[in-house]
């Protein structure tokens, strides 16, 4: 990732979705109470009550919690949160797609949300989600505009909502080989975030220092953010689904 032009690095003039970047002391009072993000929330839970009166499939309480999650990345102090610090951006993203995306595609019917993609293209989609809004100019564009900040939003959830789908339908050692690619290249980002030697994100360079971390500081916890609890994720998925794997083997042998 090449570094921006000092003159980029103003962190002035940003005017993300979330609002202005918060001091410590009003950061409580800072609920994002955006009408239309709470009827979208809203509809979603009528659709799917709806779905479910008409003897739809689903899993009530996973959906729950999906929508639970989402609401504490939109509606929560954390969204403003993420207007001053990078790291709360990461953990903003990581429940995006290591938390809201796998409970929705495992709360909801197995075919609602495979987008028609297989394992290995839906992997590589959310890999490229995941690299392109990480990248410092687009992240910063999407701080500059609410609709770029939005497609920013879905193309991660819905990449990684395909990606999840994809791994419940293959289940088995397929599916595991694709988490741990996941897990790999989403580990190599971090680290190139961590190990960057100078400020990448600009919209952040003039709002951490209230929180007590440098610019670089707060962009190396973001990095280890993504590289271990974020990429963590996967990987104990990815070792619960070959432990499932081996579980027959391991029963047909003590049987003989």
């Amino acid at each position: 990732m090449p570094s921006p032009q000092p003159e980029a690095l103003q962190g002035s003039g940003w005017a993300p979705y979330c609002g202005a970047a918060p001091v410590p002391g009003e950061l409580a009072g800072r609920w994002n109470l955006d009408p239309t993000l709470i009827a979208v929330l809203g509809l979603a839970c009528v659709a799917y009550a709806l779905h479910r009166r008409r003897g739809g499939e689903g899993r009530d309480a996973v959906f729950a919690g999906a929508v639970a999650v989402l609401a504490v990345a939109f509606v929560s102090p954390l969204c403003a949160l993420s207007s001053a610090l990078f790291s709360a951006r990461i953990v903003h993203h990581a429940l995006l797609v290591a938390v809201a995306a796998p409970l929705l595609a495992f709360g909801l019917p197995r075919s609602r949300f495979g987008f028609g993609l297989g394992l290995a293209a839906s992997t590589a989609l959310h890999a490229v989600a995941l690299w392109t809004w990480h990248a410092p100019a687009p992240y910063a564009w999407a701080l500059s505009h609410d609709l770029v900040y939005w497609l920013m939003q879905a193309t991660l959830l819905g990449s990684a909502v395909a990606f999840w789908s994809a791994v419940r339908r293959a289940g088995g050692l397929p599916a595991a080989a694709a988490l741990a690619a996941t897990l790999v290249q989403t580990g190599l980002l971090g680290a190139l975030i961590t190990f960057a030697g100078a400020p990448l994100y600009a919209p952040h360079v003039a709002t951490t220092l209230a929180f007590g971390l440098t610019p670089l500081e707060d962009q190396q916890l973001g990095g280890l953010i993504m590289w271990a609890p974020m990429a963590g994720a996967y990987l104990l998925v990815a070792l619960g689904l070959v432990g499932r794997s081996l579980a027959p083997a391991r029963e047909a042998g003590r049987v003989a």
